[in-house]
């Protein structure tokens, strides 16, 4: 599947870190390709091995992540892959430092890496798996944020930080209290780094999807059609029935919207919280 640009060349000379982009048909490796069409170079991130609650069937694997590297090259793009693990810092230092090795400098962070499958009651969810959501989908964030930040400053010419939240960071979730926690906390993370990395010409904003049928999103819709004693078809028809613009949302609609918020046409939008939900979350 090859990223067809709207307004080519965008992004020309711009080089992005993106996390959680080594799963086919995930929001990362969409959200690669549409940067990649639009003329920026990509490092291509994501855990590699499995971890404790992030099985081999549900994290980016080493062989994944270089496939999808190779695709890109392959499409004309600059493209390298590097593992990480975002809670661990020293991953995060070298994974900054494998883009200014790579490409000269680093320009775009999108924030994608996350976990949004550990699915549970509150009652009974443990202490280690709200740990385990926080960990990725908020400190993981920070840290990003925190060192890729760093190198930007140092660079001069500011840049752009992306973070992947949720229309659950403007809500509550059944059954997904810490990731619901974690999003509320990103949108709150965005807001602030926002007002400190303004002076620095550094655009920090959240893009808030609702539902997106990637490889971890179908796990969610097996979830919730059983909760609710329905067919995964019949879960999605009335998901849709809720969504004014009739369907659930694609990876490319979220990066899409990530294209914009990397571009010169959004230099004067910060802070923000952008709900790409086909109209679901009315704030």
């Amino acid at each position: 599947m090859t990223a067809t640009p709207t307004i080519p060349g965008r992004l020309a000379g711009k080089v992005a870190l993106v996390t959680g982009a080594g799963r086919h048909r995930g929001l990362g490796e969409a959200i690669c390709r549409r940067l990649a069409a639009e003329g920026a170079a990509v490092v291509v991130s994501d855990l590699g091995e499995p971890a404790p609650h992030m099985p081999a069937d549900r994290i980016g694997t080493t062989a994944e992540l270089d496939a999808i590297v190779q695709e890109l090259r392959a499409n004309g793009a600059q493209a390298v892959g590097t593992a990480l693990d975002v809670r661990n810092e020293s991953q995060v230092i070298a994974a900054v430092q494998r883009a200014v090795d790579a490409f000269g400098r680093l320009d775009i962070v999108v924030n994608n890496a996350g976990i949004g499958y550990l699915m549970e009651p509150l009652l009974e969810l443990s202490l280690e798996k709200w740990r385990t959501v926080l960990d990725v989908n908020l400190t993981g964030a920070f840290l990003c944020t925190r060192h890729a930040a760093a190198q930007m400053i140092r660079q001069g010419q500011g840049g752009r930080i992306i973070n992947i939240a949720s229309v659950a960071g403007k809500s509550g979730s059944v059954h997904l209290a810490a990731y619901a926690s974690s999003k509320h906390g990103l949108i709150g993370l965005t807001r602030s780094a926002a007002l400190e990395l303004g002076e620095h010409r550094i655009t920090v904003n959240a893009i808030c999807p609702n539902h997106v049928t990637t490889g971890l999103g179908a796990l969610q819709n097996e979830y919730r059609a059983q909760q609710r004693g329905l067919t995964v078809e019949a879960y999605l028809a009335q998901m849709r029935e809720r969504i004014p613009l009739g369907r659930v949302g694609l990876p490319e609609d979220t990066a899409k919207a990530c294209v914009f918020l990397c571009s010169d046409e959004a230099a004067y939008v910060t802070g923000e919280a952008m709900n790409v939900s086909g109209g679901q979350e009315m704030h």
